[in-house]
């Protein structure tokens, strides 16, 4: 980060590239999503699905602001170093997984797939909804997008192999 008007140690910065590994000089992005996937697994295997749905809300409100205090003080539109963005989607798409490294593995492809793929109308709010909104937004889309193509598998699996397969996968 070599923005002068920011120091990598307030806590905007920190959470906005989410403890610094958005800083990554390849694929912040995915280097991001990868430095949540723990996270994430450690708050839906103590707490369950409600837990990391209030963790991807609380994490979605707070990187609001962090992004907005980041952006203003950078005076840049959407830096690949803010990742925050990253982690309230890869937590969405995560919420039907039981926690097991299989489907978090799919939960996780997915999500970066229609994070760097950005279909309509994903790649529409990309483009139109500026600020921190928009870095937001378009990653929450993706988790979304992530949901539910993880749904429409699940479901075909279970349809393939029968709900008892599926249970130690």
């Amino acid at each position: 980060m070599s923005d002068p008007q920011i120091s990598k140690w307030h806590p905007a910065v920190i959470w906005s590239t989410w403890f610094w590994s958005g800083l990554s000089p390849k694929a912040p992005g995915t280097v991001g999503s990868l430095a949540a996937l723990p996270v994430g697994y450690v708050i839906l295997h103590f707490f369950g699905v409600n837990g990391l749905f209030l963790a991807m809300i609380f994490v979605s409100f707070t990187g609001w602001w962090s992004t907005a205090v980041y952006l203003e003080k950078t005076g840049r539109e959407d830096p690949g170093e803010v990742v925050i963005d990253e982690v309230a989607g890869l937590w969405l798409a995560m919420l039907l997984t039981d926690g097991g490294l299989f489907q978090t593995a799919l939960a996780f492809i997915l999500f970066r797939l229609f994070d760097i793929w950005k279909p309509w109308p994903i790649r529409w709010c990309d483009q139109n909804i500026k600020g921190a909104v928009g870095v937001m937004v378009d990653d929450l889309m993706a988790g979304v997008f992530a949901l539910i193509a993880f749904f429409g598998i699940l479901l075909l699996a279970v349809d393939i192999f029968g709900p008892e397969m599926m249970s130690s996968i």
